[in-house]
């Protein structure tokens, strides 16, 4: 049962029983490496700019995975599939540039300037005034 049927009304291919558990097995692998990565906290050696790119460079594999090997994305030139890709190309930019945008502005405004912080615990207060 690992050859891929056509299904005879829509003419969209299903994949192979084969296909789905590859998919399955480089997906819990994906999972599993960014959450190792994360849960070792520096333990080998990576920065937390190498752990970010490494949970992003995770992500994205984890995309093309699905697309792949569970939306049949590479399999044929259907205009559906071209759809369904597009439609989560821009529902990934839409929730990654808001996120980022939100995140910005929630730490410019929410965090006070350090510099004025610390000018404000350094002055000496004005001795009391004498009546």
């Amino acid at each position: 049962m690992s050859h891929s049927t056509i299904d005879p009304h829509t003419g969209a291919g299903h994949g192979s029983v084969k296909s789905y558990a590859i998919g399955l097995v480089i997906s819990i692998a994906l999972t599993l490496l960014a959450f190792g990565a994360l849960m070792a906290d520096g333990h080998f050696g990576l920065g937390r700019t190498a752990l970010m790119v490494l949970i992003a460079v995770c992500a994205v594999a984890q995309i093309l995975v699905q697309l792949i090997c569970f939306m049949h994305m590479g399999s044929s030139d259907q205009w559906w599939n071209r759809t369904s890709f597009i439609f989560t190309i821009l529902t990934i930019a839409i929730l990654l540039g808001g996120s980022l945008w939100v995140m910005h502005h929630l730490h410019a405004n929410m965090h006070p300037d350090i510099n004025h912080v610390i000018q404000q615990s350094h002055t000496v207060p004005a001795a009391p005034s004498s009546y």
